[in-house]
């Protein structure tokens, strides 16, 4: 048995670098589950494994998992009673948005954050393609980057185009193992290609008729850095539901409203909503939290008690 980290996913097929850096294409036997929730990929990018290597077809079998220190999860596109795996066993996670081409979802970032933050996964926010940003662009750039940078992370503009943001982006992945995400069509590989060149990920143009991107990158795979610690591409990401959260996760992560809970009338256990002597609201009314992040938070709780409602009345 040998030991090993998977870096790349094709679906039944599983590559792990072995730890005398060997590279070998491994199959999986036996259910693995996660929380007693269904996966689709049961083994995630970034997952520690036994492997069992067969010298004849020199391919691996995963025997065991070790246990993950975090997890990015989460609702399947395709199967939304299961669970996706996104990657396991990082250091950070970097979210890539634009504010133009294709023009930013509103509540995307918070929906991102929604993934990371419940293992506290440090997060970057790239604002991509900055050279195609005028004067109102730039503005909604500063009044997102001042809301995220005040309760805690990191906000970067750049381009890859104009070298914009690079070697700061840079400095930031050095050493560490970063997942990589972002909407379709956001520029994200080839802002990774800008900043090792070598790695060569595939990018494609948008598409002039939707001006959405074109899926390049089907499955998530982990590539080393020159500088050090590795990314973890995965790919673009069109949606982010959560039905396999409870409103109360919302609430205790969305991390500047958890803080300011501890004052609300009823703890940890107000949703900020209608309830009595709400800390929460009382702050968005005076301006100290974000009220585009509170509308964002409330769409979210509303979107995950109907689908709630459905799931537990579509058993009947």
């Amino acid at each position: 048995m040998e030991k090993g980290t998977v870096i790349k996913s094709t679906g039944s097929w599983y590559q792990v670098r072995l730890d005398s850096g060997t590279v070998v294409d491994s199959r999986i036997i036996g259910k693995f589950r996660l929380n007693g929730k269904r996966l689709t990929n049961p083994v995630a990018v970034g997952d520690e494994v036994d492997v069992e290597v067969d010298e004849k077809d020199e391919t691996g079998t995963i025997k065991n998992i070790l246990p993950r220190r975090n997890y990015v999860v989460r609702q399947s596109p395709r199967r939304k009673h299961d669970l996706h795996l996104l990657a396991s066993n990082v250091d950070q996670a970097a979210v890539m948005v634009t504010i133009v081409q294709p023009n930013l979802k509103q509540g995307f970032i918070d929906r991102f954050l929604l993934m990371t933050e419940p293992y506290e996964i440090p997060a970057i926010i790239v604002f991509n393609k900055s050279d195609l940003y005028e004067e109102g662009d730039l503005a909604v750039f500063e009044y997102l980057r001042d809301i995220y940078e005040k309760i805690g992370y990191k906000a970067l503009l750049t381009s890859a185009t104009e070298g914009q943001g690079l070697e700061e982006l840079r400095i930031l992945l050095k050493d560490k193992v970063t997942l990589i995400a972002g909407q379709s069509g956001v520029g994200k590989s080839t802002l990774v290609n800008a900043v090792q060149p070598q790695l060569e990920l595939r990018t494609q143009e948008l598409s002039d008729y939707s001006g959405k991107g074109m899926h390049t990158t089907t499955f998530a795979e982990m590539h080393q850095l020159d500088s050090g610690g590795a990314i973890i591409d995965t790919p673009g990401i069109k949606t982010l539901s959560f039905n396999h959260l409870e409103p109360m996760d919302v609430a205790h992560n969305f991390r500047e409203f958890f803080q300011y809970s501890a004052d609300c009338r009823f703890g940890g256990n107000c949703l900020h909503r209608n309830e009595p002597g709400c800390a929460v609201k009382a702050a968005v009314e005076e301006e100290e939290l974000s009220e585009l992040r509170y509308v964002n938070y409330l769409t979210l709780l509303e979107e995950i008690e109907e689908q709630n409602y459905w799931e537990r009345h579509s058993e009947y």
